[in-house]
């Protein structure tokens, strides 16, 4: 028999344990969102303070102990909670206890309250309780989650402006984050000056008592149908969060921010075009990315009052919510880009007619990384343009906006790097139905197009993904939607996807939209015959020389007025 000296095991686990704690000491992603996380570090380890442990050990063992049994009595326990944290109640919206009182104690069924405090409330209280080790947890596993061959952190950390980079959390973190948020844990005392979203529920419940309406009513429902579902099943997987950046200065790995040049010069064929003038961006039946018509800062409006199309988004997939803790505001050269999410609600409406209508079953896969294969691109464009749209130098902020969150760089790169190797130009093939074409330089041979089309497949690994998108900047921000469609045609063709399938919500304004689309792909136009066809447009319309949209102005015959001429290259004969 081996002796085992328990002794040393000991000592050994404890040195490991040293370790681990001084290692976590130094982790400067931990350290830069520390200062916004409710837990404390001392001594390299992350913990409640013992108030805190006992509060949510009493509400763990549900209402006949903790006497939490209304949403008064909730409150308040969040208030004792918050004491214990040293936060201030002076930082809550002044109405936040009546809007939890009005939720939990008058609009819900009384089974419906029963059940949440008897059951959500204890099951929370637990969640809370392991948030420290969750944490300890997630920075442990932070560096490993990608197997690139390189160390990429995938640590919660701040994801600042400029610095392009991506954050990891498993399902049962976010879940633990999220329920910070419903009882106000997170300090607040510096977000706005570090362009941060606001990320406790003060406001949407304080917003409810304040100016109730069935929209705000139906977004607290959303919320707390979520809390109901992962109390009884907790999500398995994780979820990503990047910032995307295109750098202003030349970059030897990345693509950096085109000039109007390079959009005019771009032989890239343009992709196909769907239009869908029924149906919903976040109902597509595939895996294309679906873009968000996001407020720079990421969530919008999600946590007061708004409602519309990125707070709807949101509100029915709440694990969205999580980013706002992290991401600060989007510069115009950046997009989030976030996959993995799961949507929990069904609901009708838009707006002021928003309802939460039931639980929804998202029956997306998951990829390698335990993802759902749910990618959703957040974007903001310009807000209350005016005539300035139709200016160069705001169409080229909205279309480099638009190409951040569409390209895939890697992708990308990989493309060109095989035209450069083999002396091929991007005029000599479509990239998004891999079709060879016969150009002024010659035509491919079958030998070299089929070793092309091997190697590019091989490249692709899945990401050769289109994208789903509508009126995006229009409506409430007052963009023009057939600028704005044109605009992300060109975007997502630049970028190498397959598609553009567009929901055009039935906007009168588009309702050409598809014919147009025809025929421009008719003509065989590349991004950069689109690009200058916009920009004559544009300019004409910003010195007063048109007024009408640009799908009447390319296409008048389909107005019911005159024609227009084009010569052999596509150009516009004036």
């Amino acid at each position: 028999m081996v002796a085992v000296d328990l002794k040393s095991i000991r000592s050994l686990l404890v040195k490991r344990r040293n370790k681990k704690k001084r290692k976590m000491e130094k982790r400067e992603d931990l350290r830069s969102i520390l200062p916004y996380l409710p837990v404390v570090m001392r001594s390299s380890t992350l913990f409640w303070p013992s108030q805190v442990v006992e509060a949510l050990k009493e509400l763990a063992r549900g209402p006949l102990h903790s006497h939490v049994d209304s949403g008064h009595i909730l409150f308040t326990a969040i208030e004792d909670i918050r004491n214990s944290l040293s936060l201030s109640s002076n930082s809550l919206a002044p109405s936040t206890s009546l809007g939890y009182s009005l939720f939990f104690d008058e609009l819900m069924t009384r089974e419906e309250s029963r059940k949440w405090f008897e059951e959500v409330v204890p099951a929370l209280g637990s969640l809370l309780l392991r948030l420290p080790s969750l944490l300890e947890a997630h920075y442990e596993n932070a560096d490993k989650v990608l197997n690139v061959g390189a160390m990429i952190g995938t640590g919660l950390r701040m994801l600042d402006s400029q610095e392009a980079g991506i954050v990891i959390l498993s399902r049962e973190l976010i879940a633990a984050l999220l329920g910070c948020s419903l009882f106000c844990l997170f300090p607040d005392h510096d977000r706005y000056m570090k362009q941060l979203q606001i990320i406790n529920f003060d406001q949407l419940f304080a917003s409810l008592y304040e100016d109730y309406s069935q929209k705000q009513e139906s977004k607290i429902r959303c919320i707390i149908h979520y809390f109901q579902r992962i109390s009884s099943d907790m999500p398995k997987g994780v979820v990503s969060f990047e910032r995307k950046v295109l750098p202003f200065e030349g970059d030897a790995d990345l693509i950096s921010y085109p000039n109007s040049n390079f959009w005019s010069t771009s032989a890239i064929p343009l992709c196909k075009f769907e239009v869908h003038t029924s149906g919903l961006i976040e109902d597509q039946s595939g895996e294309a990315v679906e873009v968000d018509f996001a407020n720079k800062y990421v969530g919008g409006g999600a946590l007061g009052r708004g409602c519309v199309q990125e707070e709807i988004r949101f509100m029915v997939s709440p694990e969205l919510i999580a980013g706002m803790l992290f991401l600060t505001a989007m510069e115009e050269n950046e997009a989030i880009d976030i996959v993995g999410v799961e949507r929990f609600s069904n609901y009708t409406g838009y707006a002021s007619s928003f309802r939460f209508s039931g639980d929804y079953v998202d029956e997306r896969d998951v990829d390698n990384l335990g993802r759902r294969k749910t990618r959703i691109v957040a974007i903001d464009a310009l807000c209350s343009p005016g005539m300035r749209q139709y200016r160069e130098k705001f169409v080229l902020r909205e279309l480099n906006k638009a190409f951040c969150g569409f390209l895939y760089q890697f992708k990308y790169q990989k493309y060109q790097k095989i035209l450069q190797e083999n002396g091929w130009s991007s005029e000599q093939f479509d990239a998004s139905t891999l079709t060879y074409m016969e150009t002024s330089e010659g035509e491919i041979s079958n030998h070299e197009f089929e070793k092309f089309q091997n190697n590019y497949q091989q490249m692709e690994q899945g990401n050769n993904i289109g994208v789903a998108t509508g009126n995006w900047g229009c409506g409430a921000f007052g963009g023009d939607p057939e600028l704005k469609a044109i605009i992300q045609w060109l975007a997502a063709s630049q970028a190498l996807r397959p598609f553009i399938a567009y929901y055009t919500f039935g906007l009168e304004a588009l309702q050409n939209l598809d014919e147009v689309a025809s025929w421009i792909l008719s003509q065989r136009w590349t991004v950069g015959d689109l690009w200058n066809m916009l920009i004559e447009y544009s300019t004409k319309r910003s010195k007063g020389e048109t007024t009408v949209g640009f799908l009447r102005w390319l296409l008048p015959s389909l107005y019911g007025h005159g024609t227009r001429s084009f010569d052999g290259d596509g150009c516009l004969v004036t």
